[in-house]
C-alpha cells in the first residue's frame, strides 16, 4: 500500500500536466465546440483575462477567429495531442482539420484562473515541408 502512495505521489510530481490533461482538453474542445455553432459570446468565455484585454469586445474576438483561424471556427475533426510543458507555461497540442479535410496544428497555452482553465494564447504552426 505504501509503495503505491509512494508510486503515486512520484508520478504527480514528475508529471504536473497529466493532472490538468481533462480539464485542459475540455476548455479547448468547448471552446470549439461553440465556435463551431457560432456561439461566440459562449467561446469568449475560455478565454483568459489578458486575451478579453486584448480584443476587448467579443465581436473583435469573433471576427479575428473568422479571419485568422478559419480551420478552428468551422472545424469537421479536433484530436488532442500532447500536453507538454514549455518554460513554465502549459501547452495542448491540437490537430484540427477544417471543413475542407486540410489539417492543421496548434498549439493552445492554457493558464489556471479563479474560473477554472482558460485560454491565454493560440499559436498556428507552420506546416510540415513549408517554409525557407
Amino acid at each position: 500500500m505504501q509503495l503505491s502512495l509512494y508510486a503515486a505521489a512520484f508520478a504527480a510530481l514528475a508529471f504536473p500536466a497529466f493532472a490538468q490533461d481533462a480539464p485542459i482538453r475540455q476548455t479547448i474542445q468547448s471552446q470549439l465546440d461553440a465556435m463551431q455553432a457560432d456561439d461566440f459570446p459562449t467561446a469568449y468565455t475560455f478565454a483568459s483575462p489578458t486575451i478579453k484585454r486584448v480584443f476587448g469586445p467579443v465581436e473583435n474576438f469573433e471576427a479575428m477567429v473568422k479571419k485568422g483561424y478559419p480551420m478552428v471556427w468551422q472545424h469537421q475533426a479536433v484530436k488532442m495531442l500532447e500536453l507538454r510543458t514549455v518554460a513554465g507555461n502549459l501547452w495542448q497540442r491540437v490537430m484540427v482539420t477544417d471543413a475542407t479535410g486540410r489539417t492543421y496544428l496548434l498549439d493552445y497555452k492554457m493558464i489556471e484562473t479563479p474560473d477554472g482553465w482558460q485560454i491565454d494564447a493560440v499559436q498556428l504552426l507552420p506546416q510540415a515541408g513549408v517554409g525557407a
